[in-house]
């Protein structure tokens, strides 16, 4: 049962995180592309990997098809959304899911040896499930200054040592690397979705749901991202990457505009 659970829970997370709404968290439209050059530990441990991407040209066939799925299905579905959901309830959404998704978080905060950041995101869930109605609201940011501390285990195996292998770009999921398709399953484990009874269109439904809401919370970054770059792969392949750099090296980037998905 716990393996036919894991598989529903890859299956729709494959089938539904896509670019724009994955990298809603991650891209800024006035991010600075470029490795800041006074990291000498960051550009000498990364140096082998600037290049990492032998698959560039169906990374960008790949590429143009996310784009016209963003254009043709996404943004109408989007603004629709928009139009009828209001902003607070949007907001309580979004509360919502980052709520569910915590004790991912906090597995792997601990998978890191930071344990401050586990405990904290574990007192988030307890707060925020209970003062927060199920976590609706974010009484634990807004009463007692707790920030979350997102984790995924992806940027556990990079933690671990783990290299983060060729650049990835996949239909209807968008910008990985291979490490970060490997921590997919890790994630899937933490996740308390994965141990709820619920069918394949509910788990459809719960994902869709997250993604819409989350792009219209952020809207156009992908477009601005469009517009200010001469070559929009390059842009978005640069961004993802040095953000998951960042996250390994546990610092804040320039390009980590908003909080983790």
């Amino acid at each position: 049962m716990l393996k036919k659970r894991i598989t529903l829970f890859l299956s729709l997370a494959l089938m539904v995180l896509p670019v724009w709404g994955a990298q809603a968290n991650d891209v800024s439209p006035d991010a600075n592309l470029s490795i800041d050059e006074g990291e000498g530990k960051f550009d000498e441990f990364f140096a082998e990997e600037e290049a990492g991407d032998p698959l560039e040209s169906m990374n960008r066939f790949f590429f143009e098809v996310n784009d016209k799925l963003y254009f043709w299905i996404l943004k109408p579905v989007n603004t629709a959304y928009t139009a009828v959901v209001p902003l607070d309830f949007r907001q309580c959404f979004g509360n919502f899911f980052d709520n569910i998704r915590a004790p991912v978080w906090v597995v792997n905060n601990l998978l890191q040896g930071k344990i401050s950041g586990a405990g904290i995101n574990l007192s988030r869930f307890l707060i925020n499930s209970t003062v927060g109605v199920l976590g609706l609201g974010d009484p634990a940011l807004q009463s007692f200054g707790m920030k979350p501390k997102p984790g995924d285990f992806g940027q556990t195996l990079g933690v671990w040592g783990v290299g983060e292998g060729a650049y990835l770009c996949l239909p209807l999921i968008g910008p990985l690397t291979l490490r970060d398709s490997v921590g997919f399953a890790g994630d899937a484990l933490s996740h308390p979705i994965t141990y709820v009874g619920i069918t394949y269109l509910d788990g459809v439904a719960y994902y869709t749901v997250d993604k819409v809401n989350l792009l219209s919370l952020h809207p156009g970054l992908y477009e601005d991202m469009k517009r200010y770059s001469l070559d929009p792969y390059i842009s978005m392949r640069q961004v993802y990457l040095e953000y998951r750099r960042n996250k390994v090296l546990n610092r804040e980037g320039k390009n980590n505009m908003l909080n983790e998905l």
